[in-house]
């Protein structure tokens, strides 16, 4: 990467001379919205749930019967125990995200309307 050179045309998104697709509109952020509550959250949880039984069957199937057991189990039973705190803290981001989309729009129509008080409240020039 050199410092001392403007960046060229093409460059990766949201860089100095690359394609502007960040921006969207309040339909397309309600339409991920939507995707996420209808779609993404619950066959992400459906998923998790199917996880879950086959696990549980697999750690018992290895667990020690006559007091010897395989050492898989207590190892798949750890491994499990991981993986539903990774999906618990996925399906806790897919909600907030789903929230922040719906709340964008009215977010920076706020911020909007406190820039323009504060600007109007200072300015010559009353709009």
């Amino acid at each position: 990467m050199r410092l001392n050179q403007i960046p060229t045309p093409g460059g990766p998104p949201g860089v100095l001379g690359g394609k502007k697709d960040v921006v969207s509109t309040p339909a397309q952020k309600q339409a991920a919205a939507r995707a996420i509550g209808d779609h993404i959250r619950p066959e992400t949880g459906t998923s998790g749930s199917w996880a879950d039984d086959e696990t549980a069957a697999a750690v018992k199937e290895f667990d020690a019967r006559d007091g010897h057991g395989w050492l898989a189990s207590g190892a798949l039973k750890k491994a499990h125990e991981t993986w539903g705190k990774q999906v618990k803290s996925l399906m806790d981001e897919l909600s907030s995200e789903e929230g922040a989309l719906l709340r964008a729009d009215a977010h920076l129509f706020n911020t909007d309307i406190g820039v323009h008080s504060q600007v109007n409240s200072s300015s010559l020039f009353r709009y």
